[in-house]
Parts: structure tokens; sequence; C-alpha cells
């Protein structure tokens, strides 16, 4: 560990590292780690609560007076009245540590009265640790980061995550999609939001937006992005998003561009923008509805035609053919496809951090 580090940045450092040596050990035999399920496909291991305990023993351990919120065990431990409180996701993306896939983190951020001042995301597999401390820059393994220069969406690539919760909006998540997709250079959906920002941190991605987030998911890589240059907040582009479950980041040009397109999906949106989006997904129920009908539609023709075999019903040999008239469907006067228009808004903004 560096000197030059802050003291509780260190201590971070430590207990992440603690943890991380924890969960590559877990990962040598996968197939043996106990699992159970928090909630349909919201998945917690054995892994996940050992190297819980040891973060929070490590940091109590130096700093026995602060307080705990962790993803597992929330506020059991360290002292609930503290202004010091250690937001601590011991291992981000345990359905892919389950799997093998080998993209998950650790993610420690230390808030005092309410903002976050130290932050660090380890990930065990590539050994990359992230850091940042409010003022002083962010860092990948000592080396300084910053978010990406690109100024055009369509140039970008986007990272997302997706909706896996029972009660979770999945056709709101579809035109999100739709509306970002065709924009930008890809969309990726690792799997992991805290490792996500620490990516936009470092410039390997644009941006990063996903809803239904806890505060453990995005405390310590929000610190990341932002002393990195980056913005963060939710949909609406407002900065005050840590406990509202909505999160978007990315350089200040690519944010600036996201915000006009993620608006209308914020729970936060105004009620006309609420509108178009259910009226947006009634239309696409209705459009899936009317594809159903169309595909069904040629079977019980020819299952009609087949079922004939009555000589007197067959049409006369020398009837004259009917002529068949294309049909055009979704196009212009012109029969061109009608791109939708593209709605203008003014750029988020830096606002007050946290």
């Amino acid at each position: 560990m560096s000197t030059n580090l802050h003291p509780m940045l260190n201590v971070a450092i430590k207990a992440a590292r603690a943890a991380g040596a924890l969960i590559n050990r877990a990962a040598l035999d996968v197939e043996a780690v106990r699992i159970s399920q928090k909630q349909i496909n919201d998945f917690v291991t054995e892994v996940d609560h050992a190297a819980e305990g040891a973060i929070i023993d490590t940091l109590l351990t130096a700093y026995p007076q602060h307080g705990i919120l962790a993803e597992e065990s929330g506020r059991e431990r360290g002292n609930p009245r503290s202004d010091f409180v250690w937001v601590i996701d011991p291992l981000d993306g345990t359905t892919n540590f389950i799997h093998g896939f080998p993209v998950y983190c650790v993610s420690i951020a230390l808030m005092v009265k309410g903002r976050v001042e130290h932050a660090v995301v380890y990930d065990p597999t590539r050994n990359d640790l992230f850091t940042a401390t409010r003022g002083r820059g962010a860092f990948l393994n000592d080396r300084r980061i910053r978010v990406s220069k690109r100024i055009r969406l369509g140039e970008c690539l986007v990272s997302t995550g997706f909706p896996f919760r029972p009660g979770d909006n999945f056709k709101s998540y579809l035109l999100m999609m739709a509306d970002i997709m065709p924009r930008t250079a890809g969309l990726r959906r690792p799997g992991a939001a805290a490792l996500d920002l620490a990516y936009v941190a470092a410039g390997f991605t644009d941006a990063f937006f996903e809803a239904g987030l806890s505060i453990w998911d995005v405390a310590a890589g929000s610190l990341l992005v932002t002393e990195a240059g980056g913005l963060v907040g939710n949909f609406t582009g407002e900065a005050d998003f840590l406990e509202q479950r909505e999160c978007l980041a990315g350089s200040p040009r690519i944010y600036g561009q996201l915000v006009p397109l993620l608006t209308k999906y914020s729970k936060f949106a105004g009620a006309g923008d609420k509108a178009a989006v259910r009226q947006a997904m009634a239309d696409a129920d209705a459009e899936a509805g009317a594809g159903e009908a169309a595909d069904t539609q040629p079977a019980d023709a020819d299952s009609d035609a087949a079922a004939s075999t009555d000589p007197a019903q067959a049409p006369a040999a020398d009837a004259a053919p009917v002529a068949l008239q294309p049909q055009r469907s979704g196009t212009d006067a012109d029969g061109d496809l009608a791109p939708a228009p593209e709605r203008q808004h003014p750029a988020g903004d830096d606002r007050a951090p946290f």
C-alpha cells in the first residue's frame, strides 16, 4: 500500500484485497460453493458472506467507531450513529461468479456525513485496483485515469444492466435499449455495476446506465467517475442519485447526450413523458399481437386448402387469375421508412456532488 494515500483509503484497500483473496480461492472450485437465493435471479453465496465479514473486520479493527452499511448484513455491525459510514458490496456480480464468468468485484466506499470521500473497486480476477479520494483524482493500479475523450455518441461503447428481478419493468427497458443502441457503437452488459462505473472512469467505456441499483452498487464507482472527470446522476441528470435506484454516468459530453434520451424513463420524469412511454409500450404490445395474428394466418389458409378435396369445389381450369396487390406497412408517402425524430434537450451539467 502506498504511503501517499489517505490512511482510510489504505485500510479500505487492505480490506478489499483480503476479500479478493477469499473470492479467488473459492473461484478455483466454484461448483463447491454453497448458494442460496434472496429472490428469483438474485443470489448470495457463502463467499459473499465470508468476504463481507473479512472487510468489516478489517475496517472496524482500524476504526471501531465507524458505521457499516453492507449488502448482506445491512447495519448490524458498527456504530449506527457515526458520521463515518463504510458502504460495502463484498461481491458485486455474484451471478457471474457462480457461473465462472470472470466479471465481478469488491466495492468499498466511505461516506462522511452523507458524501462519498474514499472509494475502492477491486477486480480480483485481474488484480485491478481502482481507487479514489475526493479532490485527489482516480487511479487504476497507481496510474491516473480519466474518462474518455469521445464527443460523438455514435462512436461510444455504453454499458448497462438488464432487469432480472420480479417486478422489473422489462417493456420499459426494451424501449430504453431501442433508443440507445442505434445511436451508439455498441451496448454491453458485463453484470457488475461497480466495475461498470470503474470502466467509465478509466475510459474503457464511455457511459453506463442502469435502474434498480442499491447504494452499495454505486457509491464507490460514482466517486471514481467524478474524480476521473466524468458526471454521474439519475436519468434526469440530477446529481443526488445514490438512493434513487437509477444511475447514469459518463464523460461530460456523452452524459449530456444521454440525459435527453433517458429522462422519459426516469421515475422522476414529467407526466407527459411517462404517458408517452406508456403509449409506446401499448403500441409495442399491439404490434406484437398483430404480428402473432399474421404469423398464424398462412398456416390456417394452407390447412383450409388441404382440407378441400372435393373436385366440385376446385376452381375451374380456365378461371381468370386473381391479381395480387403489393402491401406496404410502416412507410411514409414515398414508400420509405420514416425515421423517428430525435428530441433535442440541453446537456446535463455538473451539479453539486452528493
